[in-house]
């Protein structure tokens, strides 16, 4: 049984915007999946599984894939409407 409520729907739409601004973040680098997974030193499919929700990023993770698009963690989480130009949270 699927669990749901609205703490899961809210966790579904923030884990979704997530997801939204790791690919235009990757896009706009001007990288592939695979050149992404290069730098990181993994297979394509895990920059693949990241970016489809089928797998989350720890922190060190995320890190090391802000790293690779030129941008700190630090403004990756607080103020995403200055990387990207649009509100993600």
């Amino acid at each position: 049984m699927e669990k749901s409520g609205p703490r899961l729907s809210a966790n579904r739409k923030e884990q979704k915007a997530l997801l939204s601004l790791l690919r235009q973040l990757r896009r706009q680098a001007g990288l592939r999946q695979v050149d992404v997974a290069r730098a990181l030193g993994k297979p394509q499919a895990f920059v693949t599984y990241y970016e489809s929700g089928a797998r989350r990023l720890d922190l060190l993770e995320l890190r090391q894939v802000c790293r690779i698009f030129g941008i700190s963690l630090v403004n990756f989480g607080c103020c995403p409407k200055s990387v990207i130009g649009v509100e993600a949270f």
